[in-house]
C-alpha cells in the first residue's frame, strides 16, 4: 500500500458493497478511485464485474479475498454488456471498449495499468 494523502480513505467493504461507486464494488481496502491492497498505483483505477456475483471487484485478489466461490469470466457473448469501470471518472466501458481503449479511458482520458493485459483472462474469456 501507499501513504500517498489522496488514498487515505481507504475502507474495507466484504461482504457489503461500497456505497461509494454507482455499481455493486467489493474489495479489500480500495480507495475513491478503485485502488485496493492489492494493486493501488497511479494507473490501478479500474474494477472488473465478475459474472458469478454481478459485483465488481477492483483485482481478482479482492474477489478471492471476499467471496466463497471461484470467479467466472465474463463469456464472449457479454463483451458488449457493462463490465469495467473507470475509477477516476465512474464511466463503465464494456469488455470490448476496455479492451480496445489503448489503457487509457475513453471518456477521462485516465491511464490503466498496461500491466493487467498480462492477465485479462482471467477476467475475461479472451483468446491467446
Amino acid at each position: 500500500m501507499t501513504d500517498r494523502p489522496d488514498v487515505d480513505r481507504r475502507t474495507t467493504a466484504p461482504p457489503e458493497t461500497d456505497d461509494r461507486f454507482s455499481v455493486p464494488l467489493r474489495g479489500v481496502e480500495v480507495d475513491p478511485e478503485t485502488r485496493c491492497a492489492h494493486y493501488d498505483s497511479t494507473v490501478d483505477v479500474v474494477a472488473l464485474r465478475f459474472p458469478c456475483c454481478d459485483c465488481y471487484y477492483p483485482c481478482f485478489r479482492c474477489h478471492d479475498a471476499v467471496t466463497d466461490h471461484d470467479p467466472e469470466r465474463v463469456p464472449r457473448d457479454a463483451f458488449d454488456e457493462p463490465t469495467v469501470l473507470c475509477g477516476a471518472c465512474g464511466k463503465t466501458l464494456s469488455v470490448r471498449a476496455y479492451l480496445d481503449c489503448d489503457d487509457a479511458c475513453p471518456d477521462c482520458d485516465a491511464a490503466f495499468n498496461p500491466g493487467c493485459r498480462r492477465h485479462r483472462d482471467r477476467y475475461f474469456a479472451v483468446e491467446d
